[in-house]
């Protein structure tokens, strides 16, 4: 179903039973807030997120009448997905009573959801809704929405300062403009920088990530130099990078498994242990060497460059830092 579809229908007879899925977890996110808004159901909904998802406990409540005499809405979200059997019972149950509302968001990958769709029908009172990331327009559309709804006075280039700021994240630019709402008056791209947390090291993580993975980062790159981030900071960021994956390629040599605690100190999140142990394995001793020494070269280089010319010395560092990958 199309988004547009899917908006009339809210404002008619919304489907009691949705699968959500797709690439813009914050537009779901909202559709999933106006569903608990018109049922009213705060207070007596269930939800089951992950692992916590057990088939006998949804189909229970569903079964059941409510506790407050209102709407049961079940809302799931999972990784995984739901056995077609199973999801044609839970659905049944919707149908078969108008207090009940079921709510699927599917967060694997958006080609995984296809074998889903049959399951909501609109035969049976129910539909699928796939959202596809938003542009940068459609983004500052949808915050400025927002704005309005929370009483917030912003201009465009705010809106547009802010996208910049928090790496194009429509949740957590939400998440901000409901705390500036609080400010009186207009705010400004300065309050932006002065409020506002930058997510920055996240982006030049990822740009590294990318950089060791071979992929283009021409455009992260330019992002976070839009938003203050200057050469020496991001090299200054990919020589403690450097330094990690040595950290992870020596350890794996010496005990043959990763440990991020006994390596840096600290625990990282699984997922990020595991994406650093596999760039380590990628890189070669000499390899890992030579991409120090080059580093050094280029901080010398940047100190005596003029700052005109600072970004395009970056650039081709970065280039010739992938060469030895």
């Amino acid at each position: 179903m199309y988004q547009r579809e899917f908006d009339n229908l809210l404002r008619n007879t919304p489907p009691r039973a949705m699968l959500f899925y797709g690439e813009n977890a914050y537009l779901i996110s909202s559709y999933i807030q106006h569903y608990i808004n018109i049922t009213n159901a705060a207070d007596s909904l269930l939800n089951l997120y992950f692992d916590e998802y057990n088939f006998e406990r949804a189909k229970a409540y569903l079964s059941q009448s409510s506790l407050f005499g209102g709407t049961n809405l079940l809302i799931v979200k999972r990784d995984k997905k739901i056995p077609k059997k199973e999801l044609d019972v839970l659905i049944e149950l919707v149908g078969k009573n108008t207090d009940n509302y079921f709510l699927f968001e599917y967060q694997g990958k958006a080609s995984d959801a296809k074998s889903l769709q049959s399951a909501f029908t609109p035969k049976k009172g129910a539909n699928w809704l796939r959202l596809f990331e938003p542009n940068f327009r459609e983004s500052i559309n949808i915050l400025q929405r927002k704005a309005q709804a929370v009483g917030l006075q912003i201009d465009h280039y705010a809106l547009q300062h802010l996208m910049l700021l928090l790496n194009n994240n429509l949740s957590l630019c939400a998440n901000e403009l409901n705390k500036l709402a609080i400010l009186e008056g207009e705010v400004t791209s300065k309050d932006i920088d002065r409020l506002v947390y930058s997510t920055a090291p996240l982006a030049i993580e990822q740009l590294l990530i990318d950089l060791f993975e071979k992929k283009p980062i021409v455009e992260t790159m330019s992002r976070l130099l839009e938003i203050g981030e200057d050469e020496f900071s991001i090299l200054r960021s990919t020589q403690f990078f450097v330094n990690q994956i040595f950290l992870f390629n020596a350890y794996m040599k010496l005990h043959g498994h990763i440990d991020s605690k006994a390596i840096l100190g600290y625990k990282l999140p699984k997922n990020i242990e595991e994406q650093k142990a596999t760039l380590a394995l990628r890189v070669k001793s000499p390899s890992i060497l030579k991409i120090f020494e080059h580093l050094l070269e280029v901080e010398l280089q940047i100190k005596n460059t003029p700052a005109t010319n600072r970004e395009l010395l970056l650039y081709g560092a970065f280039i010739k830092l992938q060469s030895y990958l």
